[in-house]
């Protein structure tokens, strides 16, 4: 009778100790999901503030640079696309869609370095400094971001956390990347 209890004490404590693990690394996931997640909105809340700068900063610089028509037009119709990914939840499409809105950003400051009399005009100063912080927030919470996204999907990918993720269907995050034009070195030319 003795050795009965014992054995079943024995497998109720194992049974315990497995519960535990299984509910800690359960929340482990959960809580790492969730700081991705987290993290993806403070991306597209700096993302956002550089959305509403960009119409100050075209018509800006509209008014000096006409002929940049391509440019203007590519900036703006990226932004477009950035806030139709965001509005369908689409995270791959808005990483993506950032990235080449980057590039095309840093292609219009070298336009801007063509225009001296735009650099000397106040409202294009405030809104070229205000769009340069918004720029190193986003680099600050992309870096966040893919810092989340790296933990996550490390977690879900290793022993015991990779069994609960497969039957919970948890799957890997991805991670943002600027699109290769966004990386290019502009050409100055004068």
């Amino acid at each position: 009778m003795k050795v009965a209890l014992i054995t079943v004490g024995s497998l109720l404590g194992v049974l315990v100790i497995f519960i535990m693990m299984f509910a800690g690394v359960n929340n482990t996931i959960i809580d790492r999901d969730e700081n991705v997640t987290q993290a993806w909105a403070n991306v597209e809340s700096v993302l956002q503030r550089r959305y509403d700068l960009i119409p100050n900063l075209v018509n800006t610089v509209k008014g000096f640079a006409d002929h940049e028509k391509e440019l203007l037009t590519e900036v703006t119709r990226l932004r477009s696309q950035w806030s139709s990914a965001k509005a369908s939840g689409d995270t791959a499409q808005s990483v993506k869609t950032a990235g080449m809105l980057e590039g095309a950003l840093g292609r219009l400051m070298v336009v801007v370095e063509k225009y001296p009399d735009i650099k000397s005009n106040q409202n294009f100063l405030a809104l070229q400094e205000e769009l340069s912080g918004t720029e190193n927030r986003i680099s600050v919470e992309r870096r966040r971001y893919n810092e989340a996204v790296a933990a996550y999907n490390k977690y879900i990918r290793k022993y015991p956390g990779v069994f609960l993720a497969s039957m919970k269907g948890y799957e890997r995050k991805i991670p943002f990347e600027s699109a290769p034009e966004a990386s290019a070195v502009p050409v100055v030319e004068f």
